[in-house]
């Protein structure tokens, strides 16, 4: 299954993008609107880029009135991802959330690197959406955790069905000419090429930890179908593409395509058959 990650492409403008995935995770969503951070917002570097958007978003009652309708026209499954500030916000969104047969799952934003952390444990918010919400709930934890298979394990047990690995780093551009920093908000999320070490070590950890018995989503850096069969093979059920769709709007049905080609080579009938291969031992 291949997915978008959350804010990286947006289906109302870019509709035929979005129908080629096999589900659109939409923009995260908050209790109240937010403006955003101030620009500049986006940075090139070297080996990806860096963003600092905030989480602008409409608020929850203008997105199921607004902008719902709309991305439900799409004809794909919907993922919703969901933001706050502590538990209770996560919570009264998730309870909006619910009454709507249209979103199939729900991607907890726990780990946004362009807004203040939210108060309380990521445990703590995945058990407070979990009282109202039967929907899928995968948590998205940050690769800068000190010990991410001990949260992985913790979300689990708080009532997450799947992890969504990884979100961006923090990073931080320089401009050659003021050295002052890129960003108006200086430090934002890095992304791309560079991070896809960083989000094979993640789900790797997180298959090894929860034994392979939740459903991994991998992204990261992933701009072809070996990238994604090796998430796969490091555990990952699902891919989720981010920045290579703002270089190539046709990446989720190539990547698919070379997937399929890197299965078929490796004589691996179905893509759950390659889930995990990392962690087999080796053959003599």
């Amino acid at each position: 299954m291949i997915l978008n990650a959350s804010g990286c492409l947006d289906a109302l403008t870019a509709p035929a993008v979005a129908q080629q995935l096999d589900a659109f995770v939409a923009k995260t969503v908050t209790l109240e609107p937010r403006q955003g951070n101030e620009p500049p917002r986006l940075a090139e570097t070297d080996h990806g880029m860096l963003n600092s958007i905030g989480l602008q978003n409409p608020g929850i009652e203008r997105f199921s009135a607004e902008v719902l309708p709309h991305l439900e026209k799409l004809g794909v499954p919907l993922w919703a991802s969901v933001g706050g500030t502590e538990a209770s916000d996560y919570r009264e969104v998730c309870s909006r959330l619910a009454r709507f047969d249209s979103i199939v799952s729900i991607e907890l934003n726990l780990s946004c690197p362009n807004v203040d952390l939210a108060a309380g444990s990521a445990s703590e918010i995945v058990a407070a959406c979990r009282e109202v919400t039967s929907k899928p709930l995968y948590a998205k934890l940050s690769p800068v955790l000190p010990d991410i298979a001990r949260v992985a394990l913790a979300v689990r047990g708080a009532g997450a069905d799947g992890l969504s690995l990884v979100n961006s780093l923090r990073g931080l551009a320089l401009d050659e000419r003021t050295l002052r920093p890129r960003l108006g908000r200086a430090v934002g999320g890095y992304s791309g090429a560079a991070l896809r070490p960083v989000a094979l070590a993640a789900v790797y950890t997180c298959y090894a930890a929860t034994q392979g018995e939740m459903p991994i989503v991998g992204m990261g850096g992933v701009e072809s179908g070996r990238h994604a069969l090796d998430l796969v093979a490091c555990g990952a059920s699902a891919i989720a593409l981010g920045s290579v769709l703002l270089s190539d709007p046709d990446a989720p049905a190539r990547i698919r395509a070379e997937l399929a080609c890197e299965l078929d080579t490796r004589e691996f009938a179905a893509l759950e058959q390659a889930r995990g291969a990392a962690h087999r031992p080796a053959e003599r």
